[in-house]
Order: C-alpha cells, then structure tokens, then sequence
C-alpha cells in the first residue's frame, strides 16, 4: 500500500483547507483510513478515521470541524477542514491499515496565522 498526501498549506484562523490522500497498491487489504498530525513538541496524535464499514471517529477538537471522506472512483481519502483554530497546526499525516500492518504517507504541512 501505498499513500500520497497533498494540500496542506497556510491559512488564517476561521478558514478551510482540504488535505488528500491517493491511496495505491493492495487497496483491498485496507481496514480503515485515517489522519494522524503532529504539532512541534507533541507526539502524533489521531485526528479521524474512516472505517471500511464507512464508521467515522474524531478526535474531540476536531469533531464538527472537520470531515473525513472517501473517493471510490478517485482512490483518495480527503480530510475537509474547515473553522481552523492556530491550534491545528501541525504535520498532517494519512495512514492506512490492514490486518497487521500500518501504512503511513509522508506528511503535509498545516499552519494556520492568527
């Protein structure tokens, strides 16, 4: 598996930005999708998850914030981000897993000006 993250950037406070991941290789082996970000000084942490069973779950900061989604058509899972807080800032990174192994994208930069 595969996992390419695109679409980070800088942004102000109260604004959007939506963050994608095209997803290749053993596509079926794949259990859930998710975010993952880290901030500077902090340990990764879970943003959401997409289950195959199409189940979300959302990290209590994020949750009427942000919206996570899948593109069958397209092999991507997107992450909309919107009423961005400085607090959001961080590396964002797209994860995959499977029955026993986990995948990781290379990280996307997020900031977000007050």
């Amino acid at each position: 598996v595969q996992l390419q993250a695109s679409g980070g950037g800088l942004v102000q406070a109260g604004g959007s930005l939506r963050l994608s991941c095209a997803v290749s290789g053993s596509i079926s082996r794949i259990v859930t999708m998710g975010w993952y970000r880290q901030a500077p000084g902090n340990q990764r942490e879970l943003v959401a998850v997409l289950a195959r069973t199409g189940r979300t779950n959302y990290a209590d900061s994020v949750k009427g914030r942000f919206t996570i989604s899948r593109d069958n058509a397209k092999n991507t899972v997107d992450l909309q981000m919107s009423s961005l807080e400085p607090e959001d800032t961080g590396v964002y990174y797209c994860n995959a897993g499977t029955l026993g192994v986990t995948y990781w994208g290379q990280g996307t930069q997020v900031t977000v000006s007050s």
